[in-house]
């Protein structure tokens, strides 16, 4: 066997850390002495109620933020270093990945984390009554993948065939406990999941639909015990009422948009941190309707656009954001820039809608977040672009958790665009579950066999060479067919309470905000 330590190829986070009245770049400490103090809690502003806080469910960015405290993962996503695992092996062939797992590791009611849990999680994601979006990520040429427990902290996982996305697996693969979950018919349903039992540095305390979800302090987590005594994520969804409560103190931290950073920097005692989120900005083109299964009609919706003029209607300045190309994002392996961009040419759009043979009497309709500040302005650009080309676009601001009910729907006909955004990581098998035929995610209702065989040959093609060509396939044909129009690659932009130090070693990542909350610190 080989040893293998899992590199990221996400590139490094260039963190701007701007203490407000300061002047530039400081280090990773808070205003005051910089000395950590023992206790105290961290108030975290979300847009929303979490849905399934569950590994195997959880897909949403509010969910994914306080599932990132409450469980904790095999390897940490960023730079690939164990978390709850010591180590892994990848045998010679590459069809036997070997988790080792730390020693002594339980959840938070004290039961003893082991090889089984890892087990019975993946084994609960492949049973098909389940219904785990996760569960393409475990099935190679249509079987799946085997996993067994060698001992109490080692799980053997054997390939069907080799399958060099199945590392990506294995780096973002949180587990579930067996002792909770063990026999229950409809694991997404379970009312066990509104009182999570994790192994991450924080336990559940309370939720409040529409108020909190309130965490406190796990002493026994694997990487020490957090510093602080309790974590809050307070539910708002009116982001200027969220503002208003970071100026007063009544939230710690939050993802903030562009648009507000200085008035936020002006009025509240933070630092600003800054990173490039390796996130794709997007407008979703719905082919549930019939007038938009028209190619032509897609393109021509396309075609009206420019991203540049995009970027600084919703962020104000380049800093924040660059024009995307690929339905991949830069940090994502074979990414490719080499496809169709529709560069805006408002006369080719006048002769496509023409071509495809759409009512212009017909009003089609965009819905967007109704709190994102960003997403309004795109969606009142795109109506001033499609009026010139005699398309009529209705808005439809409309509440997180709808929306997201809405493009889950894999029949709904609502909606013809959708604003939207997505981080998938490093390897493009990840990116499946977004345009596959029937995947979960497939917001566009986009059919094409000849690429879900594409998406299937290239999760388990073992030649680089042929593997990159098979993904640079599948972005030009994605491109062609104008399945969706990639607007901007963001950059996310947090708001910390000066007060709080510990960022460098909690680590900002894309989604989640940070990775280990148990290292961010009052000071005295």
């Amino acid at each position: 066997m080989k040893k293998f330590l899992l590199v990221a190829v996400i590139s490094v986070f260039a963190l701007v850390l701007t203490a407000c009245g300061g002047s530039g770049a400081s280090s990773d400490k808070a205003n005051g002495s910089g000395k950590a103090k023992d206790g105290g809690s961290l108030i975290i502003g979300v847009t929303g109620d979490p849905e399934v806080i569950n590994p195997n469910y959880a897909s949403d960015r509010v969910t994914l933020t306080i599932q990132q405290a409450v469980y904790a993962p095999l390897f940490w996503e960023v730079d690939g270093k164990p978390a709850l695992a010591k180590s892994l092996d990848i045998s010679d062939d590459n069809l036997t990945y070997t988790v080792k797992l730390k020693d002594g590791l339980t959840w938070h009611d004290g039961k003893p984390l082991t090889a089984d849990d890892v087990v019975f999680t993946v084994n609960s994601i492949l049973d098909t009554k389940q219904n785990s979006p996760n569960r393409g990520n475990f099935v190679f040429d249509n079987k799946p993948v085997k996993v067994e427990a060698v001992d109490d902290t080692t799980v053997k996982f054997t390939l069907p065939t080799v399958a060099p996305a199945f590392e990506n697996t294995i780096k973002t693969f949180f587990p579930i406990p067996k002792h909770i979950f063990e026999g229950v018919e409809n694991i997404e349903k379970s009312d066990k999941n509104k009182n999570p039992i994790g192994s991450g540095p924080y336990k559940f305390v309370e939720y409040k639909t529409g108020e909190y979800v309130s965490l406190e302090r796990f002493n026994d987590y694997f990487d020490g015990k957090p510093k602080l005594d309790k974590v809050t994520f307070r539910i708002t969804k009116d982001q200027n009422a969220a503002n208003l409560a970071l100026q007063n103190g009544e939230i710690n931290l939050k993802s903030i948009q562009p648009s507000d950073r200085n008035k936020v920097e002006k009025a509240s005692a933070v630092n600003i941190i800054t990173y490039p989120e390796n996130r794709l900005s997007y407008a979703t083109f719905n082919e549930n309707q019939p007038a938009l299964k028209s190619k032509e009609l897609r393109q021509a919706l396309s075609y009206a656009l420019d991203r540049e003029e995009i970027i600084d209607a919703a962020y104000g300045s380049d800093e924040y954001a660059k024009p995307a190309s690929s339905f991949l994002t830069e940090n994502t392996k074979y990414f490719t820039d080499k496809v169709e961009t529709y560069d805006q040419d408002i006369a080719k759009a006048k002769k496509l809608v023409k071509e495809s043979g759409f009512d212009t009497s017909q009003k089609l309709t965009v819905y967007y977040l109704n709190n994102s500040k960003s997403q309004e302005s795109i969606a009142l650009y795109l109506q001033q672009q499609y009026k010139e080309i005699g398309v009529t676009l209705d808005l439809k601001p409309t509440d997180p958790n709808a929306l997201s009910n809405i493009t889950l729907d894999r029949k709904n006909a609502d909606y013809s665009i959708a604003l939207n955004g997505y981080i998938m990581g490093n390897d493009p098998d990840a990116y499946k579950s977004l345009y596959l035929s029937d995947a979960p995610y497939n917001y566009s209702n986009y059919h094409n066999k000849d690429l879900d065989a594409l998406w299937e040959k290239g999760a388990v093609t073992a030649d680089d060479k042929e593997r990159q060509e098979i993904y640079e396939k599948i972005q030009n044909t994605i491109a062609d067919d104008a399945v969706i129009y990639p607007i901007s690659y963001d950059n996310a932009v947090l708001a910390l309470d000066s007060r709080y130090g510990g960022q460098k070693a909690a680590t900002p990542q894309p989604v989640t905000m940070f990775r280990d909350l148990s290292k961010l610190y009052l000071t005295e």
